[in-house]
């Protein structure tokens, strides 16, 4: 062998050597990077359920149907902030929500109004027949709607007894009933 071979051999391996250290100095910072940024998004996490936690009605005084109110008779043009400002004084609001037709994006005229606690439910209900924008509010308790309890038989069209679309009057629907009669003068 040449001793020249030999030079660039010990060389190259000190080139490996080399790389080999900067990566793994590169594989170690970003493990550091890693920790710290599981550390952050723990710390975020923490933050979020510990600011969510005192207004979550389930924590604080029940579930959000025993601290939610229905407010009807609301103004066409009324914001939930001036919703809330008017329910104010009952206690720390949640959530304004005030209900708009899918379609066309208008308000319907009623809201739902959301509180931390079931006290301030109490006192929302004292501002029944009160005064908003010119209108007098109807305040109650918000209801809730179990699925299937719907009262009553339904709107179904299912054949059956009764007055209806040919029942009851002869079967008659209209449109043209005779043949051909020519006029008795021809």
């Amino acid at each position: 062998m040449n001793p020249k071979d030999e030079e660039v051999s010990t060389g190259d391996a000190a080139d490996e050597e080399k790389e080999i250290e900067d990566m793994k100095r590169r594989v170690q910072e970003m493990e550091e990077e890693a920790e710290k940024l599981k550390e952050l998004q723990e710390s975020v996490a923490k933050e979020i359920n510990s600011n969510t936690a005192p207004a979550s009605a389930a924590a604080v005084g029940g579930s959000v149907e025993d601290t939610s109110i229905y407010v009807g008779q609301v103004d066409y043009e009324a914001k939930p902030d001036e919703l809330q400002a008017h329910f104010a004084s009952c206690g720390t609001i949640n959530r304004v929500t005030i209900l708009c037709n899918p379609f066309t994006g208008k308000p319907r005229g009623y809201a739902y109004v959301e509180f931390a606690d079931v006290e301030a439910v109490e006192n929302a209900l004292l501002l029944n027949d009160s005064i908003f924008k010119g209108r007098e509010l109807k305040v109650a308790v918000k209801r809730v709607n179990f699925p299937g309890m719907r009262g009553g038989k339904g709107k179904g069209k299912g054949k059956g007894k009764g007055k209806g679309k040919g029942k009851g009057r002869g079967g008659y629907r209209g449109g043209w009933r005779g043949g051909y009669k020519p006029h008795p003068y021809y």
